[in-house]
């Protein structure tokens, strides 16, 4: 599987976080204006997604096992549910 997921350009044009799957994990890139943050989580080690929905874009937290959860902005709520989707197959499958 790989599968790309972006978080919408309105919000922040120039750096959005992004969300990768591979075969045996997931990457989450949360980009600032001077850095950005690549996190590798395998997918056995995922304990848990939630999803945060505002008006118009969701938030998604990512619970991995014994690391601080990873917070990632600004995706549509239609991407938000199907990175959720994915993430859970990959953690049950």
């Amino acid at each position: 599987m790989n599968e790309r997921y972006s978080a919408s350009g309105l919000m922040n044009p120039f750096f959005p976080d992004e969300v990768t799957f591979g075969d045996k994990g997931v990457t989450f890139k949360v980009r600032k204006l001077f850095k950005s943050t690549d996190n590798f989580v395998f997918y056995a080690d995922i304990s848990g997604v939630e999803i945060e929905s505002g008006i118009f874009f969701s938030t998604i937290r990512v619970i991995p096992r014994m690391r601080p959860e990873i917070i990632i902005n600004n995706f549509t709520k239609g991407d938000a549910k199907r990175v959720k989707e994915l993430i859970l197959q990959q953690v049950q499958g």
